[in-house]
């Protein structure tokens, strides 16, 4: 939730250039989506993790997530007359919640019966970081351990990897996703489905460390490998990183809890652009929420959201939602240019739900129309990005 503190630093300006209003409009946008509460029969709710507060307000924007060490929202999706004073425990998801693949290529879920449909989110976990060092592994085993500890006392329906799942600048084999998989183990060992979305380090190339290059000479290569408590020798060294498309493809084929999907090929190499229907207990024909998954770019390509995406995102919503009665709520990983208007200034001490006002919002390289697409549909209720890291 953006707080009020979030926006006290702006000021009418009376001599804006045409550019100028421009972004005025899309800062506006999230100002009035992310305070205005949403309509009595769509709410949703943010918990700062099980060790925090929780916030009952009704939320139209996701706080700025992280786990790169501990800070989680959840999100619940509650329809009025089904929400209860207690969530019944989440037995096997199998049961609880049902998966079903649209005709039109949409896969959906279902809301169970009687109660509130809850969101984990996970962002900035950053797998892989500095793989060869003592530190980098232990911190993916506390993540692990958060990730655990959150599913069990919340138990989501639904996890969304928001973006850097990996560090795979800092990986030195050819086979990333394995990073990836041990990433997504947690949620998949509890039999919850969930979906990805790219983020600028998720294919990043190699980055040489310098530490690595001592006087005599370049020093032998040791690779560490995922799955054992040693390095694994020079022979499983690969430097070329690893494509949006294999991780999505490996995520795919060796996970069936998994909605991820590969996006259209024309927005290429832009890959995790799709879209998911939640759909009533009672009718799998009636959506009442669509969740919209774009790739915001970075790593192996700039930081960007596509006009072509854009205007993917405005034919296929204005297909499967044309009078935008149904909510919508779209996702991507690296904050558009507007964020950096409404985020929390350092002289802020009001800082927004979620953030720990400790880091600039890291916005994206242009403004390539998305934001305009999201100002022209009233059914937009929600924008989930990761513009920081944070630690507790």
């Amino acid at each position: 939730m953006l707080s009020e503190g979030c926006f006290r630093h702006l000021t009418p300006n009376p001599h804006r250039t045409k550019h100028q209003k421009t972004e005025e409009m899309h800062s506006s946008f999230l100002r009035h989506h992310y305070q205005q509460p949403p309509p009595s029969s769509f709410t949703i709710t943010a918990l700062r993790s099980p060790i925090m507060k929780r916030h009952a307000d009704p939320l139209t924007v996701l706080s700025f997530s992280c786990l790169l060490i501990l800070l989680l929202p959840i999100l619940t999706v509650g329809f009025a007359d089904r929400l209860q004073a207690n969530n019944p425990p989440l037995s096997l998801l199998k049961t609880a919640l049902q998966q079903e693949q649209k005709p039109e290529g949409i896969k959906s879920l279902r809301v169970r019966e009687g109660a509130p449909f809850k969101i984990a989110l996970f962002a900035d976990l950053h797998f892989g970081e500095n793989a060869w060092t003592d530190w980098g592994p232990q911190q993916d085993v506390n993540s692990i351990k958060v990730m655990s500890s959150v599913l069990d006392d919340e138990s989501p329906d639904f996890v969304i990897y928001l973006g850097d799942v990996i560090t795979a600048n800092n990986i030195p084999i050819a086979n990333a996703s394995l990073y990836w998989d041990k990433a997504i183990s947690p949620t998949r060992a509890r039999g919850i489905p969930w979906a990805s979305v790219f983020g600028n380090h998720d294919d990043a190339p190699f980055e040489w460390p310098m530490e690595w290059f001592s006087s005599p000479g370049i020093p032998p290569v040791h690779c560490p490998a995922p799955n054992a408590s040693s390095c694994s020798g020079e022979r499983d060294c690969s430097f070329r990183g690893t494509q949006r498309i294999e991780l999505m493809k490996k995520e795919i084929e060796h996970n069936h809890l998994t909605l991820s999907k590969n996006g259209p090929k024309d927005l290429w190499p832009s890959i995790s652009n799709y879209v998911l229907q939640l759909s009533s207990s009672d009718d799998p024909e009636s959506p009442v929420l669509f969740m919209y998954f774009l790739d915001s770019g970075g790593g192996s390509y700039p930081e960007v959201i596509s006009n072509a995406q854009a205007e993917w995102f405005q034919h296929v919503s204005e297909e499967i939602n044309p009078d935008s009665r149904v909510p919508e709520v779209v996702f991507w990983h690296i904050p558009s240019k507007a964020y950096k208007k409404v985020a929390p200034r350092l002289r802020i001490h009001k800082a927004c739900v979620g953030s720990m006002n400790k880091e600039k919002v890291a916005a994206q390289e242009a403004e390539l129309g998305i934001m305009d697409m999201l100002v022209k549909r009233s059914s937009v209720k929600d924008n989930g990005v990761t513009p920081e890291h944070c630690v507790l």
